[in-house]
């Protein structure tokens, strides 16, 4: 694959990308010629990836995207129905998906592997026709990030310094929602600070919290958190963070499904989509889409998908 062609477009917008300025596309041409590629670098705003990843994916076999979980998301969605693999250059401030696939996070290494990895097909959730690679969240989340995305726009922080306050806010102004959450055995009535939906099994095993072994399996993680005092609830979160969440004591359901519905009784619901919070109608409908994306990972090394 020496000197291969591979276009590279990278949210201008996103935190590293940001941060890097006007010198990021050269520090990329110059990783990928290091690799042995040929890296066309377009720099793009957040709201020009989905039309130029929809217009590559008609033409390029392998298309890079580098930016963090939501640009990844995005580009899942603009795949669809493509089959176009998708290489990452891991560039935003988590980058979950990413790490739970062992893609490294230098850049130069990322770039050895976009020229030289191979693909593998890995699955993807999706919410009344809205894609995620992560997950979606309904109720305290999308609330704290809605507030720590408010922060930085006034104050200019980071987003990791944005968080705290952002969350102590959010559990200031706790609110259960009350739900019905529509499985094989019929509806479940829950009441819950948090819904969270996982592509695929999280793990809350001390370690290893929030992590995914697998992204192949076919399943959606449900997860219902018990209702809860504020102070329960931050105990909790402190828990959780240090990888000590008590399955029986902390949640109120969990399970697998392959698809489910969510029932309420408000006609729109407030979420957080891979971090990005939006708003859909009611029912949510939750499908896994099995292996529907070819995402370039290690050969050998990093977590297994």
């Amino acid at each position: 694959m020496t000197n291969r062609r591979l276009l590279v477009l990278i949210n201008r917008e996103g935190g590293a990308a940001s941060a890097a300025g006007d010198k990021l596309p050269d520090q990329v041409e110059a990783a990928f010629d290091k690799a042995g590629g040929n890296a066309d670098v377009r720099m793009l705003k957040a709201d020009e990836m989905d039309r130029a990843l929809r217009t590559a994916a008609k033409g390029e076999t392998r298309i890079v995207v580098a930016g963090g979980d939501g640009t990844v998301a995005a580009a899942a969605q603009a795949l669809a129905k493509a089959e176009t693999e998708l290489a990452i250059l891991p560039l935003g401030t988590l980058n979950h998906f990413a790490r739970d696939l062992g893609i490294p996070l230098q850049l130069e290494a990322a770039a050895e592997l976009a020229v030289h990895g191979r693909s593998r097909a890995v699955d993807v959730g999706e919410v009344n026709d809205r894609r995620f690679i992560n997950n979606v969240s309904v109720g305290l989340y999308p609330f704290m990030v809605r507030g720590r995305d408010d922060i930085r726009e006034r104050r200019g922080w980071p987003k990791w310094l944005a968080t705290l306050p952002a969350s102590w806010d959010a559990l200031s102004r706790l609110r259960h929602h009350r739900l019905h959450i529509e499985l094989d055995r019929g509806k479940q009535p829950v009441v819950t600070p948090l819904l969270f939906v996982g592509n695929n099994r999280y793990s809350l095993d001390t370690g290893s919290f929030g992590t995914r072994d697998s992204l192949t399996e076919g399943k959606l993680a449900v997860y219902v958190v018990s209702r809860s005092t504020r102070a329960a609830l931050l105990w909790f979160g402190i828990r959780a963070l240090l990888g000590r969440a008590d399955r029986e004591r902390d949640f109120a359901a969990l399970g697998d499904s392959v698809g489910f519905t969510v029932h309420s009784s408000e006609r729109r619901v407030e979420i957080a989509l891979d971090g990005e919070v939006t708003h859909l109608p009611l029912p949510l409908s939750f499908s896994i889409l099995p292996g529907v994306l070819r995402v370039v990972v290690p050969r050998h090394d990093g977590a297994q998908p």
